[in-house]
């Protein structure tokens, strides 16, 4: 089982960074590899097509991956009880293979995502999910690795994605 977190950061200069850890096993015990993409060129953010700025970006980084089981994207898979789509469910439409949302921030018309406390932590993350029961993907989350309430994976795409480039 080969599975996928990514994240995309927009540095106040312009352009992308996608970043993607790739593990060997649902719950990013062992991260295998991780990989970093620039996009010197975005589209411009747009309310309400916020998935339309952020796709490019995570293909880029997501295309030469290999052949995945889950995805785990830092958001929304869909946005509310009716299934207007996310981010996570358009990425889903593209590359047919399970996404998970972790969102850090309740969305108002999202009240069917499943709040999951880990750690300590007493402020919940919101679990949406494309693919996979919506219960399956919260105890996945819940039962990733790290002791914090941001998972490890989660925590070292974001870093990943933010990190300013080395010269080289």
């Amino acid at each position: 089982m080969t599975t996928a977190a990514v994240d995309v950061h927009y540095p106040e200069s312009g352009g992308a960074r996608a970043a993607l850890v790739l593990a060997g096993d649902r719950h990013f015990a062992t991260i295998v590899e991780e990989r970093v993409r620039w996009l010197p060129e975005v589209a411009p953010y747009q309310p309400g097509r916020f998935f339309a700025r952020e796709l490019p970006a995570l293909r880029t980084v997501l295309d030469d991956a290999g052949p995945l089981d889950l995805v785990v994207v830092d958001g929304y898979v869909d946005l509310d009880p009716d299934g207007r789509p996310g981010l996570g469910a358009h990425l889903y439409e593209q590359i047919r293979v399970l996404v998970v949302g972790v969102a850090k921030t309740a969305f108002r018309t999202a009240t069917h995502a499943v709040p999951v406390c880990r750690g300590t932590a007493t402020r919940p993350l919101y679990v949406t999910s494309a693919g996979i029961p919506l219960d399956e993907a919260a105890a996945l989350v819940a039962a990733m690795a790290g002791g914090y309430r941001l998972p490890d994976a989660l925590r070292r795409v974001d870093a990943l994605a933010r990190a300013e480039p080395q010269p080289g």
